[in-house]
């Protein structure tokens, strides 16, 4: 069995900064790729930025300078460095890792529970 716990979301001033912090857990053989994904009220989930085995990473166009991932491979956790927060980044934001639990088995993604952010006075 696999999980993935967030944390660090929250209220925040337009302009502040916070940071994510997902780390997944249980029978994990290898972990491909580790990213973040976020739904705000009435929208499709949406990408925000991933991060490979190989150390790529990849954001969507409006979080490019903004929002930083980062992966601690040893601790099967990725951050999420949000700064310069604007209203409309309030979203839910859910952590994905796509990995397998034995050797013999295929890549799946599996998701956490996701975490409000709000960016609001």
């Amino acid at each position: 069995q696999v999980q993935l716990v967030e944390s660090g979301g929250g209220l925040v001033q337009p302009g502040g900064s916070l940071r994510l912090s997902c780390a997944a857990s249980g029978t994990i053989f290898d972990i491909n790729h580790m990213g973040w994904y976020r739904q705000a009220p009435g929208k499709e989930r949406e990408l925000v930025a991933i991060a490979t085995s190989g150390g790529f990473t990849n954001y969507q166009d409006s979080m490019k300078g903004r929002f930083t991932i980062s992966r601690e491979y040893a601790k099967n956790t990725v951050y999420l460095q949000m700064t310069s927060l604007k209203p409309e980044d309030t979203a839910v934001y859910y952590c994905n890792a796509n990995l397998r639990t034995d050797w013999s088995a295929p890549h799946r993604n599996y998701w956490g529970q996701g975490t409000q952010v709000t960016v609001s006075l």
